[in-house]
Protein backbone atom coordinates (compact mmCIF):
# COMPACT_ATOMS: atom_id res chain seq x y z
CA UNK A 1 0.00 0.00 0.00
CA UNK A 2 1.34 3.71 -0.56
CA UNK A 3 -0.07 6.47 0.88
CA UNK A 4 0.78 10.32 1.01
CA UNK A 5 0.11 12.06 4.18
CA UNK A 6 1.58 15.99 4.90
CA UNK A 7 3.48 15.62 1.63
CA UNK A 8 5.14 12.11 2.45
CA UNK A 9 5.25 9.43 0.95
CA UNK A 10 4.60 6.26 2.94
CA UNK A 11 5.28 2.71 0.60
CA UNK A 12 4.90 -0.53 2.76
CA UNK A 13 6.83 -2.08 -0.81
CA UNK A 14 10.12 0.01 -0.13
CA UNK A 15 9.62 0.01 3.64
CA UNK A 16 11.21 -2.46 5.87
CA UNK A 17 8.96 -3.99 8.14
CA UNK A 18 9.89 -4.23 11.98
CA UNK A 19 7.35 -6.55 13.30
CA UNK A 20 3.78 -7.94 12.66
CA UNK A 21 0.72 -8.31 14.80
CA UNK A 22 -2.37 -10.52 13.71
CA UNK A 23 -6.14 -11.01 15.58
CA UNK A 24 -8.29 -13.78 13.82
CA UNK A 25 -9.53 -14.32 10.80
CA UNK A 26 -9.59 -12.76 7.60
CA UNK A 27 -12.97 -13.45 6.97
CA UNK A 28 -13.62 -12.50 10.58
CA UNK A 29 -15.31 -8.79 11.61
CA UNK A 30 -12.81 -8.38 13.78
CA UNK A 31 -10.22 -9.53 12.03
CA UNK A 32 -6.88 -6.75 12.62
CA UNK A 33 -3.52 -7.14 10.58
CA UNK A 34 -0.84 -4.45 11.62
CA UNK A 35 2.56 -3.66 10.64
CA UNK A 36 5.12 -1.50 11.91
CA UNK A 37 7.46 0.04 9.44
CA UNK A 38 10.67 1.93 9.11
CA UNK A 39 11.19 3.88 5.72
CA UNK A 40 14.78 4.12 4.23
CA UNK A 41 14.80 7.89 5.78
CA UNK A 42 14.37 6.45 9.02
CA UNK A 43 10.40 6.94 9.10
CA UNK A 44 8.10 4.91 11.05
CA UNK A 45 4.29 4.17 10.31
CA UNK A 46 1.66 1.56 10.70
CA UNK A 47 -0.16 -0.25 8.14
CA UNK A 48 -3.46 -1.52 9.40
CA UNK A 49 -6.09 -3.27 8.13
CA UNK A 50 -9.29 -5.18 9.40
CA UNK A 51 -12.74 -6.57 9.63
CA UNK A 52 -15.93 -3.99 9.66
CA UNK A 53 -16.12 -3.80 13.43
CA UNK A 54 -12.43 -2.96 14.23
CA UNK A 55 -11.00 0.48 13.99
CA UNK A 56 -10.00 0.12 9.69
CA UNK A 57 -13.62 -0.80 9.11
CA UNK A 58 -15.27 1.61 6.33
CA UNK A 59 -18.98 2.85 6.64
CA UNK A 60 -20.66 1.69 2.81
CA UNK A 61 -23.77 3.27 3.94
CA UNK A 62 -26.06 3.86 7.19
CA UNK A 63 -26.51 0.80 7.96
CA UNK A 64 -23.47 -1.21 7.15
CA UNK A 65 -19.58 -0.90 6.94
CA UNK A 66 -16.67 -3.37 5.04
CA UNK A 67 -13.45 -3.86 5.64
CA UNK A 68 -10.05 -1.47 5.37
CA UNK A 69 -7.11 -0.64 5.47
CA UNK A 70 -4.90 2.62 6.01
CA UNK A 71 -1.33 4.20 6.84
CA UNK A 72 -0.61 5.83 10.08
CA UNK A 73 2.61 7.93 10.61
CA UNK A 74 4.01 7.02 13.96
CA UNK A 75 7.05 8.91 15.78
CA UNK A 76 10.03 6.44 17.77
CA UNK A 77 7.72 6.84 20.89
CA UNK A 78 4.61 5.83 19.16
CA UNK A 79 6.53 2.90 17.44
CA UNK A 80 8.10 1.55 20.87
CA UNK A 81 4.91 1.65 22.93
CA UNK A 82 3.40 -0.12 19.79
CA UNK A 83 6.11 -3.08 19.86
CA UNK A 84 5.15 -3.42 23.95
CA UNK A 85 1.84 -3.31 23.65
CA UNK A 86 2.04 -6.11 21.51
CA UNK A 87 4.56 -8.10 23.37
CA UNK A 88 7.27 -7.83 20.60
CA UNK A 89 10.08 -8.10 22.75
CA UNK A 90 13.01 -9.16 20.12
CA UNK A 91 12.05 -6.30 17.92
CA UNK A 92 12.63 -4.04 20.71
CA UNK A 93 15.57 -4.62 21.66
CA UNK A 94 17.25 -5.13 17.86
CA UNK A 95 15.40 -1.77 16.64
CA UNK A 96 15.31 0.42 19.62
CA UNK A 97 18.15 -0.81 22.35
CA UNK A 98 18.30 2.63 23.12
CA UNK A 99 15.11 3.19 24.61
CA UNK A 100 15.54 -0.17 27.31
CA UNK A 101 17.49 0.14 30.38
CA UNK A 102 17.24 -2.78 33.41
CA UNK A 103 15.05 -2.65 36.01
Amino acid sequence: MKKIIDGKRYDTDTAEILAEYTFGYPSDFRYVSEELYRTPNGAFFLHGEGGALTEYGVRVDNNSCTGGQTIIPFTKEEAVAWLEKNGKTAALEQYFPDSIQDA
